[in-house]
C-alpha cells in the first residue's frame, strides 16, 4: 500500500486511465471459461498481439471499402465535392451594399447610359471642337469677307499660289518609328538528314514514337534496362537508332532505339548515334514494327497496342493500301492485320478490346493474373466498375472466371454493378467452363492451311476414337457408368 501511494506522478495517472492492451476487462472475467481451453506452455509476452480470423476479414473489408471510396471520389466531378454552389450575390443576402461592378459594364447598363447622355445633351450643338477646319487654317487670325470679290463673282479662276511641301499631309507625329525586324526563318532540324549516315543527336531533341498512335512497346526500368545501361557506361551505344525529322523541324521522332535512348538517359550521356531517314507516316509504322520483331515476349497490352497502330495506318492509307497484295486490297482492315500476324480477324477484335481496359485491370493481364477471355467481357464495362472490380480482385485475391465476367457484364449494362455485388460474385466458387477452344492458328500446325476446318473436325473426331480404343477396358467403360448415372 506504501508503493502505491508513492506512485502519484503523471505516468502513474496514465497507467491508471489506461488500461494495458492486454489487460482482462473485470466484466467479462467473470464469464466461465471455455471447457478446451489449450495450455501454454509459457506466459505470453507483453508485446504479442493475438489476432483472430474474423478480424482479419474485417480489416480486409475496411481496405476494399477505403479502396472503393477513393474510386468513387475520382469519378465525382469537383463541382458536387465543393458542395451546392455559391449563391450569385452573396452580399445582397446580408444587407451589405454591392460592390460596383469592375470591367466592361453590361450591354442593358450601357444602353441606358447613352440615353441619359442624350437626354442631358441640346440638340444645337456649340462651336465645333478640336481640329479646325482647312478655312481657319488658311487664314489663322485674319477675318473673313463678307462678300465675294469681282474675280470670284465673274466665275474666273485665281492664280494659283505654289502649295508648300507639306501640305495634303497630316502633322507629323512625335512617336518614333518602330525599328524594322528581320523576317524569321522558319525551325530546321538542328542536324542535317544525310540518308544512311551516322550523326550524333541530343537525346533532348529526340521524342517518343507518336505516329497514329503512341508507342505500342513498353519501356521499363526493370533488371534488363540495368543490364543495358551498364553495357552503355562500359562500351557505349553499339547499335545506333533510328530516327526521322519532325514535321514541324523541331527535333526528331524516335522510330527504333526507346530502350537504347533510357538507356543512354539513365547512363548520364547527353547524345546517342542515330541514322536520320526522310519517311512517311506508313514508312515509320513499318520501320517500327519491324525493328520489335525479334523481342523475346510480347505481352498482351503491347500486342493489342501493336494492332490498333496497324489498323489505323490501314485506315489513313485509304484506297491506296502500300504493301498489300492485290487480293487484300477489299478486306477488311482487321483482317489485313490478322493475315500479316497469323490469326483471324475475330482475334484481332478481341485484341483490340483490350485496349478499352483501364490501366488497373491490363496490368493485370500482363501479369497474367487475369484471363484473356474474362478480361476482353470486362472490357465493355464502364471504367468507374472497372476500378472497382480491380479492387474486388485484390482483395478476394480472386480474378473471374469467363462465366463471372459475362454477369458482371449483364449487370453493368442494367445499371445494378457495384462493390458489393462484384464482392458477391467473385467470392463465389468458380464453375469450370465446359468449352475447351483451339484456335485456329494451333490447329495449322497439325493440319496445314489448305485444310477447311468442317475437315479438322471430322479428322480430330476419328483420331480420338481410335485413342478411346487403345485405352484399358476399366476406362473405357466409365463414360457408360456416367450415362446410367444421368
Amino acid at each position: 500500500m506504501a508503493d502505491e501511494k508513492l506512485n502519484t506522478g503523471p505516468e502513474a495517472a496514465k497507467t491508471e486511465e489506461a488500461p494495458a492492451p492486454g489487460a482482462a476487462d473485470p466484466a467479462r472475467s467473470e464469464a466461465p471459461a471455455p471447457e478446451h481451453q489449450p495450455e501454454q506452455a509459457e506466459p505470453a509476452e507483453p508485446g504479442d498481439v493475438i489476432i483472430s480470423a474474423d478480424q482479419i476479414d474485417a480489416l480486409m473489408a475496411d481496405k476494399r471499402r477505403a479502396a472503393r471510396a477513393e474510386v468513387e471520389k475520382a469519378e465525382t466531378p469537383p463541382e458536387q465535392e465543393a458542395g451546392a454552389p455559391a449563391t450569385e450575390h452573396p452580399a445582397a443576402e446580408k444587407g451589405e451594399p454591392e460592390k460596383p461592378r469592375r470591367g466592361r459594364p453590361p450591354k442593358s447598363e450601357k444602353a441606358e447610359h447613352t440615353e441619359a447622355e442624350s437626354e442631358k445633351t441640346p440638340k444645337k450643338a456649340g462651336p465645333r471642337k478640336g481640329r479646325p477646319s482647312k478655312a481657319d487654317k488658311a487664314a489663322h487670325g485674319e477675318a473673313q469677307p463678307s462678300k465675294r470679290d469681282k474675280l470670284s463673282r465673274s466665275g474666273g479662276k485665281a492664280p494659283e499660289a505654289p502649295a508648300p511641301p507639306d501640305a495634303g499631309k497630316s502633322a507629323p507625329t512625335m512617336e518614333a518609328a518602330p525599328p524594322e525586324q528581320a523576317p524569321q526563318e522558319p525551325a530546321v532540324p538542328p542536324r542535317p538528314v544525310e540518308e544512311g549516315k551516322l550523326v550524333y543527336l541530343k537525346l533532348s531533341e529526340l521524342h517518343p514514337f507518336h505516329t497514329f498512335r503512341p508507342h505500342p512497346f513498353k519501356v521499363r526500368d526493370d533488371a534488363k534496362m540495368q543490364e543495358t545501361v551498364e553495357s552503355i557506361k562500359l562500351n557505349g551505344v553499339m547499335v545506333p537508332g533510328l530516327a526521322r525529322p519532325e514535321k514541324d523541324g523541331n527535333g526528331y521522332e524516335i522510330v527504333a532505339g526507346h530502350r537504347r535512348c533510357r538507356g543512354s538517359e539513365l547512363a548520364g550521356l547527353e547524345e546517342m548515334p542515330f541514322i536520320v531517314r526522310d519517311m512517311t507516316d506508313h514508312e515509320a509504322v513499318e520501320a517500327m514494327k519491324d525493328s520489335n520483331k525479334q523481342r523475346d515476349q510480347t505481352l498482351p497490352s503491347e500486342l493489342a497496342a501493336l494492332l490498333d497502330l496497324e489498323v489505323e495506318d490501314i485506315k489513313h492509307q485509304g484506297g491506296r493500301l502500300k504493301g498489300v497484295a492485290e487480293g487484300d486490297v477489299g478486306k477488311r482492315s482487321v483482317e489485313i492485320v490478322g493475315n500479316a500476324h497469323g490469326m483471324n480477324y475475330k482475334k484481332v477484335m478481341r485484341y483490340l478490346r483490350l485496349n478499352h481496359l483501364v490501366p488497373e485491370l491490363i496490368n493485370k493481364v500482363d501479369d497474367k493474373k487475369m484471363g484473356f477471355m474474362p478480361a476482353v467481357e470486362l472490357s465493355y464495362i464502364k471504367p468507374k466498375n472497372q476500378r472497382l472490380i480491380a479492387v474486388s480482385i485484390d482483395g478476394e485475391q480472386a480474378s473471374p472466371s469467363l462465366a463471372q465476367a459475362k454477369q458482371l457484364r449483364e449487370l453493368d449494362k442494367e445499371g445494378k454493378l457495384n462493390g458489393d455485388v462484384i464482392d458477391g460474385i467473385l467470392s463465389e466458387k468458380k464453375k469450370e467452363d465446359r468449352g475447351v477452344i483451339i484456335s485456329m492458328a494451333e490447329l495449322e500446325k497439325y493440319f496445314g492451311k489448305e485444310v477447311t476446318p468442317a475437315k479438322m473436325k471430322e479428322q480430330i473426331m476419328t483420331l480420338l476414337d481410335e485413342w478411346k480404343e487403345k485405352q484399358p477396358p476399366e476406362l473405357a467403360k466409365a463414360p457408360k457408368k456416367m450415362e446410367k448415372d444421368k
